[in-house]
């Protein structure tokens, strides 16, 4: 398992390819990346902020979780933080399982996580001014499904 804060960008492709190289006990990878989306067209910039150590404490207990309710071989976790641009990529999450269903529902389970509870703080800057990104009620939505 690994969780990466950076404030780099990624190289996607060499992040992905390297992920279950070389493991043949595996037989499905799953990968999800997202990008800084500009939805009206007046986005200038996202900046989002975290505090360093927790942040990745957080989402490595999720990952252990989704180890622990789905066979996987391994879990990646790579999510930005400063200014990104509309465009740019913010996130990937990465798992491998001997077989696609536990890899698709751990990489979802993830993804629910990561955009509801992970502790990142993400502000909108616009020509218009800033504001702060609440979380949607699909999002929450999406994650209680988990806990049922």
């Amino acid at each position: 398992m690994r969780v990466v804060v950076q404030s780099e960008p990624f190289d996607l492709g060499a992040l992905t390819a390297g992920f279950a190289a070389g493991r043949s006990d595996m037989g499905a990878v799953v990968s999800f990346t997202g990008i800084v989306r500009d939805t009206d067209g007046r986005l200038d910039r996202m900046e989002i902020e975290h505090y360093p150590g927790m942040t990745e404490r957080a989402i490595a207990t999720i990952a252990e979780e989704a180890q622990a309710r789905w066979s996987l071989g391994d879990v990646l976790v790579i999510h930005r933080h400063g200014t990104l641009r509309p465009g740019e990529l913010i996130m990937m999450v990465a798992t491998c399982s001997p077989h696609r269903g536990d890899a698709f529902a751990a990489a979802e389970f993830l993804m629910d996580y990561l955009k509801s509870r992970a502790p990142f703080w993400k502000k909108e800057l616009t020509a218009d001014g800033a504001a702060w990104v609440a979380a949607k009620p699909e999002d929450e939505d999406a994650l209680s499904r988990w806990t049922r």
